[in-house]
């Protein structure tokens, strides 16, 4: 493992000078995301000015992100690589069509991915494709996130054919589907000949505060940086996964997604 993509954005409490430090002691190449975490709602700051704001104007949202990716957030000097929004439980509501749009406006102007939260229990990575086909995205620089979660392989289905990644990002996180289940839904797309459109990843933090610290080792014993290399990838070799089509989805797929520059 040589580098990690931390999709940390405001509202999972991003704090840049933290990962700025760490990146400089260890020999880990770290990409920095930008974009908006919502459930259901934009921040505060975000109802007063933009489109259907209380005093309106231009979308300052997708402006802020283009300048993380172009000039670096803040005063870090660390440039953000990719773009990260959410669809929950919630669906699309105002917020997080706004989120949602303020995110394809962005990428259109710099041509740095997409990467997203979803439901998968409701299919929600359905309806961030279509807002952003919508505005033009070109649906193969977009990872839908979580799709892990499921075990609906036609939805998965849908989701490919429209041109997208698929993460199959939460390894760890077996409350919400076991396992076995997680090794084994990722077997069948590559038996179907999708190895070419999935990543893997476990969606871990170092840090989580939603949780008590010493509650998460008993809740989740397996949400950890090194459950995919440890676990999972013994697990889909033994599944009949083979090696080439692990590379593809830890180390061509990302390298491809990455490699695609410039906006359109």
């Amino acid at each position: 493992m040589d580098t990690i993509v931390d999709l940390t954005v405001i509202g999972l409490g991003r704090y840049l000078p933290r990962i700025k430090r760490i990146a400089a002691q260890t020999e880990l190449n770290i990409i920095v995301a930008t974009g908006l975490y919502t459930y259901n709602d934009v921040p505060m700051y975000f109802h007063y000015l933009g489109p259907g704001a209380e005093l309106g104007g231009p979308e300052i949202m997708a402006d802020m992100f283009v300048r993380d990716i172009e000039e670096g957030v803040a005063d870090t000097g660390i440039k953000a690589a990719i773009l990260k929004c959410a669809t929950d439980k919630p669906g699309v509501t105002p917020g997080v069509e706004r989120v949602l749009r303020a995110v394809a406006v962005a990428h259109r102007r710099t041509g740095v991915p997409i990467s997203t939260h979803t439901d998968a229990a409701t299919r929600r990575g359905l309806e961030q494709q279509r807002i952003f086909a919508e505005e033009g995205v070109d649906l193969s620089r977009v990872i839908i996130g979580h799709c892990g979660d499921t075990t609906d392989l036609d939805y998965l289905e849908e989701l490919i054919a429209a041109g997208s990644y698929i993460g199959m990002d939460r390894f760890g996180i077996d409350v919400y589907l076991p396992f076995e289940d997680r090794v084994n839904t990722v077997a069948q797309m590559c038996e179907r000949g999708h190895a070419d459109k999935m990543v893997l990843s476990h969606d871990a933090a170092c840090y989580f505060d939603a949780l008590p610290e010493e509650t998460i080792p008993l809740a989740l014993p397996n949400w950890h940086y090194l459950h995919i290399h440890t676990d999972v990838i013994p697990a889909l070799l033994e599944r009949g996964v083979t090696q080439e089509q692990i590379d593809t989805m830890l180390i061509t797929n990302p390298r491809n997604i990455f490699e695609r520059r410039g906006g359109y």
